[in-house]
């Protein structure tokens, strides 16, 4: 009798994916776990989820969740999974605000899972934050992971345009804004470029398009004091110096993710000394 955990692992390295025995593992330990019985319910579902993984369908979708800053979050279709890089963020919010008792006022433009917001809520239990997108999809995801970390009473969530639904007088601007140029998304890994939202990844032409708006935006959104982070994509960090610049911004300093690329643009008013 074959090994279907066996037979997964050799189906998912053919289509392709990087570490098909761990996903074949996780995927059957969910599989396992879930609410159905024990002999032909999880081996089909089991089997279902090596199908769509093996489509390259992420495997944050799979099993509904993502880790992110050691906290665990409800991801799936129409949310972006959120990665170990945007973690940069949170760690320079960290290094600007060591004191975790401060009432800061925290804007996170653009939310999706709410993964950036929910982190820096749980490290300042003092502070307060809103949440901004235009994807009801995302919101929805958004909203179950506040419930989850028990911070309805901190967090607000708006559906706008992630630009339009912000009112100024804020200590942090937290963003992940879309920087994938538009010509290289299909180019991306399947598992990005056919499930994940496109609207979340397209920073138009040359993947600054949000740069320039929020270039615009972020001096009226701070306070005399605040900072906004962020976050970068590869190669991004002079042109978008230079979009802040020319918005009468500061980026006194370029955060680097674990890897030592530049991740993180820490902005502020030009108007304060640092």
């Amino acid at each position: 009798m074959s090994d279907p955990l066996a037979s997964a692992i050799v189906r998912l390295r053919e289509a392709g994916i990087a570490g098909p025995r761990l996903d074949a593992r996780l995927l059957w330990e969910f599989a396992h776990k879930s609410d159905l019985p024990p002999e032909g319910g999880s081996e089909a579902l089991f089997e279902s989820l090596i199908v769509r993984r093996a489509a390259r369908e992420p495997l944050a979708y799979l099993v509904g969740a993502k880790e992110f800053w050691s906290l665990d979050f409800a991801v799936g279709p129409g949310v972006l999974i959120p990665r170990p890089d945007s973690e940069t963020l949170i760690g320079e919010l960290l290094r600007r605000h060591p004191g975790r008792a401060e009432p800061l006022a925290i804007l996170d433009l653009g939310t999706g899972s709410g993964c950036l917001l929910v982190a820096a809520l749980t490290e300042y239990p003092n502070a307060r934050g809103v949440g901004i997108d235009s994807s009801a999809e995302a919101l929805a995801y958004a909203r179950a992971n506040i419930a989850a970390h028990g911070l309805q009473d901190r967090a607000t969530l708006i559906e706008s345009g992630w630009l339009d639904g912000a009112e100024p007088g804020f200590d942090v601007v937290l963003s992940n804004p879309p920087y994938i140029p538009t010509a290289e998304i299909d180019g991306l890994e399947p598992d990005v470029a056919r499930y994940e939202p496109r609207a979340a990844l397209d920073g138009g032409p040359d993947g600054l398009d949000a740069y320039r708006a929020l270039a615009v935006r972020i001096g009226s959104l701070l306070k005399p004091a605040g900072h906004a982070f962020l976050e970068l994509g590869q190669g991004q960090a002079g042109a978008v110096t230079g979009l802040m610049a020319a918005q009468g911004l500061q980026t006194p300093e370029i955060g680097v993710d674990l890897a030592g690329i530049p991740r993180c643009a820490v902005v502020k008013r030009q108007n304060r000394p640092m």
